[in-house]
């Protein structure tokens, strides 16, 4: 059970790994509070359309599993963004379209499809969890990197006095750059393992 929820998280991150995900990631990483909300929604809809699913996935007839799992993930995300309307305005507004987006996020889809549609319920919210977990570290990692780079803060609080931020960090290249030196840092990560441990 352990090792399904670390799955998500290191063997198999969503980003970092499977490259699932990016265009929120890029999107919406300008701040942590951005990140943590959007990795917060997100992990909220993994795991209860992936108890769902796992629930019902031997009542669901075969040529319509894709669009019934679509419905299932479109509910919760309608209360997440309910909820966001109703008691978190401003990080809805910050999130904007990227929330109902989530409908068609293809992490999301694709753990539907390829896990919780051939799994029991446990270890389905369990992977739906690990998933979650993994998504939201990475957006939280780049959202970090790129609220210091091109703000001079975290979470709102200046860091250092004085300090002259790169703006581009910010904006859509300072995404596409600081993605780029995750992704290989990691890749080179996970060459020193398996060169090390080859089994």
């Amino acid at each position: 059970m352990i090792r399904e929820f670390t799955k998500g998280i290191f063997r198999r991150n969503p980003v970092f790994v499977l490259l699932l995900g990016l265009c929120p990631l890029l999107a919406v990483t300008t701040s942590v509070s951005n990140a943590l909300g959007m990795g917060a929604a997100a992990t909220f809809v993994l795991v209860f359309s992936n108890l769902i699913v796992s629930l019902v996935r031997n009542l669901i007839p075969n040529k319509v599993r894709i669009p019934c799992f679509i419905v299932v993930i479109a509910t919760f995300v309608t209360l997440v963004e309910l909820f966001l309307k109703a008691y978190l305005p401003d990080l809805n507004e910050s999130l904007g379209l990227f929330v109902p987006l989530i409908v068609v996020n293809c992490i999301i889809l694709g753990r539907a499809e390829a896990f919780a549609s051939r799994n029991d319920p446990v270890v389905s919210v369990v992977d739906g969890l690990g998933m979650g977990v993994g998504f939201t570290f990475a957006l939280t990692v780049l959202g970090a990197i790129r609220e210091i780079a091109g703000s001079n803060a975290l979470l709102g609080l200046e860091l250092i006095p004085g300090f002259s931020p790169a703006l581009i960090m910010i904006l859509p290249p300072g995404a596409f750059l600081t993605i780029g030196i995750l992704l290989g840092f990691f890749a080179l990560l996970r060459a020193r393992k398996e060169k090390e441990d080859p089994a």
